[in-house]
């Protein structure tokens, strides 16, 4: 497969801290193609995350390109709100508005990014729910749902957006371990259904699982690259030799 056809080019990426002496991302290459299941792992520190926030400018770069659907997006010409819309991003942390119901909170966006009209941004909504299972908690308040329930609404409310991208930052560790499983199950059924996925994760069987690709980093590196059974099976290197040594 030639890089001509990624969705998503990055090249040369780096972003430093205190003029240098942080080097969160130093020098990362990566291609990302349509319909791809990328996850990414690598200890806390290695950069995960902030390599998954620049790819939708929360993290400003210091060098390189990103290049997403032909379009160089670190030049600073880029409109940002309407770019962002093409990526859905899932927290550790749910970020609803408290004081709406889920409803509100999934077709605010749609309604003032968007100017959907109301009565099919709640349609689409309401359909979304009822995939993960959360359709009769449509008129429900935040405070009323669990963890996993506050989850599985993030992951709506990205979906209502039509983006064609998902970033996913680890977005079962801020849960108790019964509710992961539920958040995972929706991000298999939409891996299934061929949306493009990056998430950053400690869950080393749903990589195993439902990633096409696994990505290792570490010290703001990209160390290796594969298949889950390249990276689980045949890990080519003692980084990343060691760091599966402690946490499978």
């Amino acid at each position: 497969m030639t890089n001509d056809n990624a969705l998503i080019k990055v090249r040369g990426l780096k972003k430093h801290y205190n003029y240098g002496a942080i080097r969160a991302l130093d020098g990362v290459d990566l291609d990302i193609y349509p319909g791809d299941v990328m996850v990414i792992i690598g200890p806390s520190g290695s950069g995960k995350s902030t390599f998954l926030r620049s790819l939708n400018l929360l993290e400003e770069p210091t060098d390189g390109t990103i290049e997403v659907d032909g379009q160089i997006i670190t030049d600073g010409k880029i409109n940002l709100d309407q770019f962002r819309q093409k990526m859905g991003m899932v927290f550790q942390h749910f970020n609803l508005f408290p004081h709406k119901t889920i409803l509100e909170n999934l077709t605010i966006a749609p309604l003032i990014v968007k100017k959907e009209d109301k009565a099919k941004a709640e349609e689409k909504a309401l359909q979304l729910l009822d995939r993960v299972g959360l359709k009769d908690r449509a008129s429900a308040y935040p405070v009323q749902l669990s963890g996993g329930q506050k989850q599985r609404v993030a992951i709506v409310r990205a979906l209502c957006m039509d983006p064609e991208v998902m970033l996913f930052d680890e977005p079962t560790s801020a849960l108790d371990p019964e509710m992961v499983g539920e958040v995972l199950d929706v991000m298999k059924t939409l891996a299934q259904k061929g949306m493009t996925m990056v998430c950053v994760t400690h869950e080393m069987g749903f990589a195993r699982e439902v990633g096409n690709r696994v990505v290792f980093m570490e010290d703001g590196k990209l160390v290796e690259q594969g298949t889950p059974d390249q990276i689980f099976n045949h890990p080519q290197s003692p980084r990343l030799q060691d760091f599966l040594a402690k946490v499978l």
